[in-house]
């Protein structure tokens, strides 16, 4: 037999979409102590402010002008939204900058990448892989948060109606179903980070570079939103709609923020991406 027709027998097998299958990756991600310690902030997050709320006493009525913060205690939908709230801004940044910067990039500091690829597994499968399951433990760490949330808050105080800081209030099976929309908004609205930092992934073999510098850029974004002399360019900002969400915790929903903003955010994200592939189907990949 010849040398081709071994080659070719050997290789009738292979199955490019067969190769780093998505439950192992996943599997191998959940056995990371930083997934386990992020899991960990992000269900205490919701005793520390029940805690907090012992400590201090009902946090409404301090003011004329009643927040979403004042009617924490309310109940546990309430409570769930108030946790949303206090972290939506920076807190659930940071899994979604590490879950999506840290993939790549550590088997590069580890120097196991250029094994994988030799393994072979093809680049647009890795990196596809990586993508899916990082998405994946982000939207799992934002779901996290206000489930955890719920079942505290509604331990501590009670089932009940969302009260809407504006008057008025919405039914507890209405307010889940309101809460549901929130986290997809907030995910949807985290997906230019996660393309910041999967793309940062591909570029450089620091892991803390890559969550570091999506983390930063998120920042600096929040801080140009915060400069009302740009005035309609702020629109094009993420930041400028990460609270757009708000709008569904209203009376009646309104969908109009949190299109633009989904907008906004997917079109970066589908950029960030897809230069992520483009970049990475073309590096020397030494390490």
């Amino acid at each position: 037999m010849s040398t081709l027709a071994q080659g070719t027998e050997a290789a009738s097998g292979y199955r490019a979409a067969r190769t780093l299958p998505l439950r192992v990756e996943l599997v191998r991600q959940l056995k990371r102590r930083r997934t386990l310690v992020m899991g960990g902030i992000l269900a205490a997050l919701p005793f520390v402010l029940a805690v907090a709320f012992a400590i201090g006493g009902d946090p409404g009525g301090r003011n004329d002008r009643v927040t979403l913060m004042d009617t924490a205690t309310a109940s546990g939908a309430n409570f769930a939204a108030v946790n949303l709230f206090v972290s939506a801004g920076f807190l659930l940044v940071i899994p979604v900058a590490l879950f999506c910067g840290d993939t790549v990039a550590s088997e590069a500091s580890w120097s196991s990448l250029r094994y994988l690829l030799a393994a072979p597994v093809p680049r647009a499968r890795l990196l596809w892989s990586k993508l899916v399951v990082g998405l994946g433990l982000s939207l799992a760490a934002m779901v996290l948060l206000p489930v955890v949330a719920l079942a505290v808050g509604t331990a501590a105080y009670g089932w009940g109606p969302l009260r809407i800081p504006t008057g008025g209030a919405l039914d507890a099976g209405t307010a889940v179903q309101r809460l549901v929309v929130v986290v997809a908004y907030v995910f949807v609205s985290q997906l230019v980070t996660a393309g910041l930092a999967f793309w940062l992934s591909t570029r450089t073999d620091a892991p803390l570079g890559a969550v570091g510098g999506a983390v930063g850029l998120t920042i600096v974004g929040n801080v140009l939103d915060a400069v009302t002399a740009l005035g309609h360019w702020r629109d094009f900002l993420p930041a400028h709609w990460q609270f757009a969400w708000a709008d569904a915790v209203q009376p009646r929903l309104e969908w109009s923020g949190m299109i633009q903003g989904a907008a906004v955010s997917v079109t970066y994200a589908l950029v960030l991406f897809a230069l992520a592939f483009r970049g990475f189907a073309r590096k020397d990949v030494v390490s």
